[in-house]
């Protein structure tokens, strides 16, 4: 079925809630960094079981126990040995900053690199690129990170800052930790018991390999400023920025949490979270755990001494803009940042957040995501179509503006394109069916279905923000990346957000 008509192209400036083609439908390909991707970078997939063995790192965790908190306090101590170090990078010699935050970036694909030349677009006047969560795809190594990261990321002007994801555990950390830290070698192992469960751990827990000594010094030539550790601060001036690591399962050690405690109430200034776990999202309230503790991240966050201004996560391959009101009547921005590069989690999955758990902290209306549920829910209706070949119910795509139409009448909400649209009855039940099935998965199913729903053509609906601020005023704005050839160097500006005078002022 054709949702697009022939002259329908992406228009240079537009956004997806202005109209279907400023959502990159029906648009030009771009080509500036295709070719590079296709010619440069060593692609994998998850459907092969090599790395689905090297990422078994995740299974072993969840089902054996996470040794992650232990490992990541190895590592710490084998980068501070005295334990002197504050944890802090000092970059507050003027009364403003400008940087970028992108997250999930690493897949080493056609759509990681065409999101590239729209991120160097706005990376005029900004002093450094912050990765939020997984750098590289899909397990760590110090080799991926020549054709998923230097390659890529070679003609951004600034240095690049990283939190690792849960990715980045899959080798033990090793790679993220050579590259952002400097660590040469992995920390000496503790005495993890000898009970059957410890043993299998051990033998089934991944452990880095050696690099190519060639690969490795060709490398070295690119230049990473360095970082104290997984988890650090950066004080910019007029924002200190804190970057806490999440491991693998979400939880955070005790060491790392009496430093979050004591790096949040150091300063007075408006501080930045950024994790490798959102604490809101997909319409839920994820606080993230803290070792042994009944306290959680977000309880320190919310803190009125600490004065977090926001809260910005990855590992959701998306946006996502949650505005929270708390009891005392502030209001601290939590987003999803995870739309780097890698493949796109849906979300025509998110409810009507006026009906979830969290509706008396933000309202439906204040909340935005980037794809439209519309957007995501016709894509995902391309996908199937095409992996399925029409055999089954639900086999069938959706044209954006009745997807829209659909998900407003189910979730009762009025879509900001399709509202005057009518959902055709084939659309309708085809809807319906793919509301049943796996969009990245959930589980044992998040890998294989997420890899099989990958897509390199546009639209790709991948996101980065880029964060100025002075003493009065911060400024956050997300951009698209849809791969048009049209909206490369001049992509769509999908939400924008100005702290000022103590509160946020939101779009209408």
């Amino acid at each position: 079925m054709a949702e697009h008509s022939a002259g329908d192209v992406a228009e240079s400036g537009a956004r997806s809630r202005d109209s279907k083609a400023g959502a990159g439908w029906g648009c030009e390909q771009g080509t500036a960094y295709g070719e590079q991707a296709r010619g440069h970078s060593r692609r994998f997939s998850w459907l092969n079981p090599a790395p689905l063995w090297k990422s078994r790192n995740d299974r072993v965790a969840r089902a054996l126990g996470d040794p992650t908190n232990d490992r990541r306090r190895a590592w710490m101590k084998t980068l501070d040995p005295s334990g002197a170090s504050d944890l802090t990078v000092d970059r507050s010699n003027g009364g403003s900053t400008s940087f970028l935050v992108v997250g999930d970036t690493g897949e080493g694909d056609e759509s990681q690199f065409a999101a590239v030349p729209p991120l160097l677009s706005q990376a005029d006047g900004t002093d450094f690129m912050f990765i939020c969560s997984d750098v590289i795809y899909p397990a760590g190594g110090v080799e991926e990170y020549e054709d998923k990261f230097f390659w890529p990321y070679r003609e951004y002007p600034g240095d690049i800052y990283a939190v690792p994801g849960n990715h980045d555990w899959y080798d033990d950390c090793a790679a993220f930790m050579h590259w952002f830290c400097g660590a040469e070698s992995p920390p000496p192992r503790a005495s993890q018991g000898f009970s059957p469960r410890q043993l299998l751990r051990r033998l089934l827990w991944r452990r880095p390999s050696p690099p190519n000594p060639d690969r490795l010094a060709a490398m070295e030539t690119f230049d990473i400023p360095g970082q104290p550790g997984s988890y650090f601060a950066i004080d910019t001036g007029p924002l200190l920025l804190v970057g806490i690591d999440t491991g693998i399962t979400g939880e955070v050690d005790s060491q790392q949490a009496a430093w979050l405690k004591e790096v949040s109430s150091r300063s007075p200034k408006p501080k930045i979270l950024f994790t490798g776990k959102p604490l809101y999202v997909d319409g839920e309230h994820r606080p993230g755990r803290i070792e042994n503790s009944d306290e959680t991240v977000d309880q320190i966050v919310t803190a009125t001494k600490h004065n977090y201004i926001a809260a910005i996560g990855g590992d959701i391959h998306n946006y996502q803009r949650y505005p929270v009101k708390l009891k005392d009547g502030r209001k601290i921005l939590y987003l999803v940042s995870g739309g780097g590069g890698a493949f796109m989690h849906e979300t025509h999955s998110i409810p009507n957040l006026n009906e979830t758990k969290i509706k008396d902290r933000v309202s439906e209306d204040e909340f935005r995501c980037y794809p439209l549920r519309g957007d995501s829910l016709s894509l995902y209706s391309k996908l199937y179509a095409r992996k399925l070949l029409g055999r089954l119910r639900g086999a069938r795509e959706i044209p954006a503006e009745e997807a829209a139409a659909f998900l407003g009448e189910r979730l009762g909400v009025r879509p900001v394109r399709g509202a005057e649209v009518t959902v055709s009855e084939q659309s309708a039940r085809a809807a319906e069916a793919l509301m049943q099935l796996p969009g990245r998965g959930r589980g044992a199913l998040h890998i294989p279905f997420s890899e099989w729903l990958d897509w390199n053509e546009a639209p790709l609906f991948k996101s980065f923000l880029r964060i100025d601020a002075s003493q009065d005023e911060v400024r956050i704005r997300c951009f698209g990346a849809t791969g048009c050839a049209a909206q490369e160097t001049n992509p769509p500006l999908e939400d924008e957000l100005v702290w000022t005078a103590g509160a946020w002022q939101l779009p209408g």
